[in-house]
């Protein structure tokens, strides 16, 4: 399942962190919640526990098991910064991208300061990787655009918003130092709407300030009714993927091994179980 992604700007979702806390109004409707919670207390689901945040390392070399590169969203179901993972765990899922270069991650948080903060210091040697990108939400102005300055701050090489749910016109923003900009509409249940008008403006502002831009989605109860066409047009730009030719099943399996001398939280059944990828 984590292999395949419907989200239009990615291929795979990576999960090795489940759950989350809502801390701004963009976590209002919370897509990820609303799917957990439907499964709390059914026995061996991955959502047993609901949207309850848990660490899950069986899921932490999962990347090198692919066949394939891939733009990989890390924490489509959680979110990697939250005050509850450990700063040592990070660090592992860090490895983890930095070992697969092969692959693009892309690595979406609404806790800004602390992104900052780990990338001055312990995350400071992924900085430069161009296959690793760091992006901020930004919803509206009071929550969301202050984000953007935590961002520009950091030494990440490629940095993205994603502009989604966007709830407000968000005035003039400086895009100084961004690598691509993504602008969505909430969809789902009580869905609330996007005006045309907001977008036009990140969509001119991406145009003179040489950003790339993509439009994820009108949103809505209905989203497919309403697609991806702004103003008659696709906009899918991005920044260009990562290069790297996928390294042999052998060689995968070689670094899963060297992998396997990381801290406990790599130390798990995932290695040695039945369904072990070494064998």
């Amino acid at each position: 399942m984590a292999e395949i992604s419907t989200i239009e700007w990615t291929d795979a979702t990576w999960n090795p962190v489940r759950g989350c806390t809502k801390i701004s109004p963009g976590c209002a409707h919370c897509y990820a919640s609303t799917f957990a919670e439907r499964f709390r207390g059914v026995p061996n689901h991955p959502y047993e526990q609901g949207f309850d945040l848990r660490l899950v390392p069986e899921k932490l070399l999962e990347p090198l098991a692919w066949s394939s590169a891939k733009r990989v969203f890390v924490n489509s179901m959680s979110d990697l910064f939250h005050q509850d993972v450990p700063n040592e765990y990070i660090r592992d899922v860090a490895k983890v991208m930095s070992v697969c270069m092969w692959h693009t991650f892309q690595v979406l948080t609404k806790r800004s300061s602390r992104l900052l903060a780990m990338l001055d210091k312990e995350l400071l040697e992924t900085t430069e990787a161009s296959h690793i990108w760091w992006g901020v939400s930004v919803e509206d102005q009071k929550y969301g655009v202050p984000r953007i300055k935590d961002l520009q701050s950091s030494n990440a090489r490629v940095k993205f918003l994603s502009v989604e749910p966007l709830l407000e016109d968000l005035g003039e923003l400086d895009l100084s130092e961004i690598s691509w900009v993504i602008v969505g509409g909430e969809s789902g249940y009580r869905a609330r709407p996007m005006q045309e008008a907001w977008v036009i403006s990140i969509r001119d502002q991406c145009e003179q300030q040489g950003v790339p831009f993509f439009f994820k989605q009108w949103g809505g109860v209905h989203k497919k009714r309403y697609g991806r066409l702004l103003r008659g047009q696709l906009y899918d730009a991005s920044p260009p993927l990562s290069e790297h030719k996928i390294p042999s099943r052998t060689k995968r399996e070689e670094l899963m091994i060297q992998l396997r001398t990381r801290p406990v939280e790599l130390q798990s059944d995932f290695f040695h179980g039945p369904n072990s990828l070494i064998g």
